[in-house]
């Protein structure tokens, strides 16, 4: 439900569009009682807004004739910051909104800068491209979001009507410890009355909130982001993958694509070996990954990784040896139906147990 001050703005929203508008209309709009109504107005009023209070059958409240707001005041770099946050948290999938409110947000705030200003924005909007396409993402309610950020700013426990990836609905009641935004998605984390453990939740999977009663406390140095990235590379899906990488864990971390695997010590292998987990719906885009690495690793499991990144060795091997397009057709081919011919020896080694969440571009919670 909207603050007191949201009312507030929306009231005179509604009455800068023109007209007299009676109480019992403004109560319905506003989703509130005509007391409550006409203490907006005094708001108003306060705020030096020029309310006029009509009598008789066809009366009401109006703005007094000739009132404007005035003009929007912010610098050049303050307008293009904002106009710029709501195109690019839209692109990236952050925007907790609809393309058509991010759109009406900006006309709002276009409509009230100065005309020069106004021309110079439009200029660079309609001469700007991005190389990146727009992310497809789904949108979580903006309501779901902010009762979820009162709740955790008050440490109060939240009541939430959560569907999870397999359809199951369930009513649980989580402790937010904070809210993250990660890969275009929104997550919640915290305690979770199901399971007792610390779970995290997509925003977008949730379809109601309601505070609860009682207060909570949040361990001292827990950081929501970190708890999710490790959810999200121990989503359980088709493949378990673990890998040993000779390097030091803040080097194989900012090698590797953020947020898609766990990263542990390795003792079996010395102490500059680490073991590298993470689960997978599909193989094909790890062999170019550990390339990227530059570093020696050993396939741990799955046995099937062993002969996609041998495939994939050798169609980049026959590809670099040809010397036409055919040739590398023909080349590409040839290596892919001789790789997947040959068995590989299976791993020495497995995996530890499963741990609870994923690489972004391969599934999600």
């Amino acid at each position: 439900m909207p603050r007191p001050t949201a009312r507030v703005l929306a009231l005179l929203e509604i009455l800068q569009g023109g007209g007299t508008h009676t109480a019992v209309e403004l109560a319905a709009r506003l989703d509130v009682d005509e007391r409550t109504v006409r203490r907006y107005v005094e708001h108003l009023l306060d705020l030096e807004v020029p309310v006029e209070s009509v009598r008789g059958r066809h009366g009401g409240y109006r703005l007094a004739p000739g009132f404007r707001m005035p003009p929007l005041m912010l610098t050049d770099e303050e307008a293009l910051a904002v106009l710029l946050g709501l195109v690019a948290g839209h692109r990236a999938g952050l925007a907790t909104m609809s393309r058509e409110a991010a759109e009406a947000a900006a006309a709002k705030v276009r409509r009230v800068l100065p005309k020069t200003l106004a021309a110079r924005l439009d200029a660079l909007f309609a001469t700007t491209d991005f190389t990146e396409p727009d992310r497809e993402t789904t949108t979580p309610e903006a309501a779901v979001m902010l009762r979820l950020a009162e709740s955790a700013r008050q440490h109060r426990p939240a009541v939430i009507a959560y569907t999870d990836r397999g359809g199951r609905r369930s009513e649980r009641t989580v402790h937010p410890y904070g809210i993250v935004a990660h890969s275009g998605r929104w997550y919640v984390t915290g305690p979770d009355s199901a399971s007792g453990e610390l779970r995290t939740f997509r925003l977008d999977r949730i379809t109601q909130v309601r505070l609860a009663q009682g207060t909570f406390t949040v361990p001292d140095g827990f950081r929501p982001a970190d708890l999710v990235r490790t959810s999200l590379a121990s989503t359980p899906w088709r493949h378990e993958v673990a890998i040993a990488v000779q390097g030091t864990a803040d080097e194989v971390h900012a090698r590797l694509p953020r947020g898609i695997a766990i990263i542990e010590p390795d003792t079996r292998h010395g102490t500059d070996w680490v073991l590298v987990r993470l689960r997978a719906q599909r193989l094909d885009w790890l062999p170019g990954v550990l390339a990227e690495l530059g570093l020696p690793f050993l396939v741990h499991e799955p046995a099937q990784l062993r002969d996609v990144i041998r495939d994939w060795t050798n169609r980049v091997a026959a590809c670099a040896a040809a010397m036409t397009p055919q040739e590398a057709t023909a080349a590409w081919y040839a290596a892919t139906a001789t790789a997947t011919s040959t068995p590989s020896p299976q791993p020495s080694t497995s995996a530890g147990a499963e741990s609870p969440s994923t690489y972004s571009g391969e599934c999600g919670l």
